[in-house]
């Protein structure tokens, strides 16, 4: 981190306000954050020992005191402040890339519970990720001249693949259907529309960002998209409006060609080495089967269409659907309607948000901005709390007795600890306690973050309906005890068509199949959820089981396929190959593992419908791997797992 850490120097404040900024700000700094950048500023490894080794936070606590005596945090600020104002001045880093055993150690006294040998290397590699294009990246070998890929998509996941297939030479050019950058968080404009990941592991590992919240809404994300996308010129290489039809592969040239609809409605054929599909899985809006859906005589909009012009002021509406966008637009339009009901298919986990539309003090802000080593050691730890910590609460014990209401005795003290957070936030009112409480296991569904949910449904002029819908009518929506719910505006919160990824064009692959012959309906899988047999020179991003499950940044899983991605390019330019595939064999193991490893997991409950599943129950979104085993199978390439050709012949692996 010395370039960066000498670059943020350089650029920073006047050594006298420096220090006098540094010397206030410390009184807000997480404690056990100081003593990691203490430790490489200044070399001394007693910090990491008794009397300043901080105890373990409470759950999703960020632990600011360490749990330390008052006199031993003032300590610990203070030579804090003088190690970094001493750095700002000049002195250097004392260990500016701690080695894989000294990353964990220091994780380890950070959190305040054990760190297992095997995250050392995975910690070094992002350590050393952060500010800048990684090693790993710089070290892909130089594309063949004229070497050109198609990405489709800009969102996240488009954006990512552009920067790094640039870095290695190669000609990309980006087609999104959108007017701008940013995928899902562009068109995403819903009232409360935000993430629930804290802003400083949603974001890329090369492109920090001064995030005035702890957890950003749409329009931060958006912004925040927007800058990045100008940094690495983004622009320069996408043509906006245009959308994929079909592509196929010309097994006699070597190329994809791809079928694009332009602005214009001119219809043309674009051609490239590779494919790479970033249309990520949240941009097909799902609509309920409920009969009468169009016979409704007031306005509709599904949450992923709200126009910035649409406005409910003043009027009677009713939310179908209860899940992560209702939660959020529910409480944030409750103010402005008449009268809001809210239809719910089937009740939610919810976990408090303590830091809901929290800011981040502006003294925090600063050392996060200023001081590289407080905003690395910072977002390590949030990434400690937030990846495997659940990960064993997930996993089915045969010999738990109480498997219709959690699946071990972890997940049941989970359950007991939201139920009582449940009934504190609606003491007095148990007709809504006995609705929302679900009857399955915590975490079988995607936990919802309370934003004033629950608040919201205490209000006089906010009604929770239970009862199935069973068509909608002129007037409004019938449900089964044959109420007539009279309402001005129907708000789909419905989600996405997520199980049917690469849905939006047709893939042709080498032998004539097309991706839907072979996966079906709603039965996609891949390897690595990356590369799929007969497809050559196809990178999915997003793709099958790579949703993070059980915790994690989204953004930090596409870094690791795109990595992959990269490392196997670099493979094929060495070989002198212009097309890699994936081996039948490999793909399936890999994906015999993967529904093998659900069996044993949460998801496979019968207790509840999830859009983790298709229509078979088998689990095809989320990932059942911890987040270190998928850095370290994404890390880099086997080589014997592909078959690398030319127009010619195949290049022996």
């Amino acid at each position: 981190m010395t370039t960066e850490t000498e670059k943020i120097a350089g650029a920073g404040a006047a050594a006298g306000d420096f220090a006098a900024i540094v010397r206030d700000a410390i009184g807000d700094a997480n404690v056990p954050t100081l003593l990691m950048v203490l430790v490489q500023l200044t070399g001394d490894l007693a910090w990491l020992e008794e009397p300043y080794r901080p105890a373990r936070g409470k759950g999703l606590s960020e632990n600011d005191t360490g749990g330390l005596p008052e006199e031993i945090q003032d300590e610990v600020r203070a030579a804090a402040a003088d190690a970094i104002i001493a750095w700002h001045a000049g002195t250097p880093v004392a260990i500016d890339e701690p080695d894989e055993e000294l990353y964990r150690r220091m994780l380890q006294v950070a959190i305040g519970e054990p760190v297992p040998d095997e995250y050392g290397p995975m910690i070094a590699d992002d350590m050393n990720a952060l500010g800048g294009d990684p090693a790993w990246l710089k070290a892909v070998p130089a594309a063949p001249e004229g070497f050109s890929a198609l990405v489709i998509g800009a969102g996240i996941s488009g954006m990512l693949a552009a920067h790094d297939l640039r870095k290695a030479g190669v000609e990309t050019v980006v087609v999104e259907r959108g007017e701008q950058l940013g995928g899902t968080w562009w068109h995403n404009r819903y009232p409360g529309c935000g993430v629930d990941v804290p802003s400083h592991l949603y974001q890329f590992a090369a492109a920090a960002s001064d995030w005035p919240y702890y957890y950003a809404t749409r329009d931060e994300l958006h912004d925040y998209l927007q800058k990045v996308g100008e940094d690495w010129d983004i622009a320069s290489c996408t043509r906006f409006g245009t959308t994929v039809r079909a592509a196929r592969w010309d097994s006699a040239a070597q190329l994809w060609r791809a079928t694009v609809v332009g602005p214009d409605g001119a219809e043309e054929e674009l051609s490239a080495n590779i494919l790479i599909s970033a249309v990520g899985a949240f941009g097909n809006p799902k609509f309920p089967n409920i009969p009468g859906r169009d016979a409704f005589a007031g306005e509709t909009v599904h949450t992923s269409l709200w126009d910035a012009d649409f406005d409910v002021a003043g009027k009677r509406v009713a939310v179908i659907g209860n899940g992560a966008s209702a939660m959020q637009i529910v409480p944030s339009i409750a103010p402005e309607v008449v009268s809001l009901t809210v239809f719910q298919r089937s009740a939610h986990w919810v976990a408090p948000f303590e830091k809901f539309r929290t800011p981040v003090p502006d003294p925090v802000r600063f050392l996060l901005r200023e001081v590289p080593l407080y905003r690395a050691w910072y977002r390590q730890r949030l990434a400690w709390v937030l990846n495997d910590t659940l990960f064993s609460a997930l996993q089915v014990d045969p010999e738990w007795p109480h498997q219709d209401r959690s699946i071990n005795a972890a997940n049941d003290g989970h359950r007991r600890f939201f139920t009582r957070y449940i009934e504190s936030e609606l003491a007095g009112r148990d007709d809504l306690i006995a609705k929302v409480v679900p009857d399955y296991p915590p975490f079988g569904k995607r936990i919802l973050l309370d934003n004033g949910w629950y608040r919201t449904l205490r209000r006089d002029d906010v009604e929770l309906v239970s009862e199935a819908i069973t068509e909608i009518v002129p007037e409004g929506i019938v449900t089964a005890d044959g109420r007539v719910h009279e309402v001005d505006v129907i708000v789909y919160a419905t989600g996405f068509d997520v199980v049917n990824f690469l849905s939006s064009f047709e893939l042709t692959g080498r032998s004539g199949r097309t991706l839907k012959e072979i996966w079906g309906a709603d039965d996609a899988d891949a390897y690595l959820g990356t590369t799929v047999p007969d497809f050559p020179n196809v990178f999915c991003l997003y793709g099958p089981n790579t949703q993070a499950g059980h915790g994690g940044s989204l953004i930090y899983y596409l870094e690791c396929q795109m990595r992959y991605t990269m490392s196997l390019l670099g493979r094929m330019f060495a070989r002198g190959a212009t097309s890699v595939e994936v081996r039948p064999e490999v793909a399936q193991r890999y994906n015999d593992d993967v529904d093998a490893a659900h069996e044993h997991m949460i998801w496979r409950h019968p207790g509840f419908d999830t859009y983790y599943r298709n229509s078979r129950g088998r689990v095809l979104v989320a990932n059942p791997w911890r987040v270190v085993d998928w850095w370290r199978m994404t890390r880099d390439a086997d080589p014997a797992e592909y078959e690398f050709s030319t127009s010619e012949a195949t290049v022996n692996a």
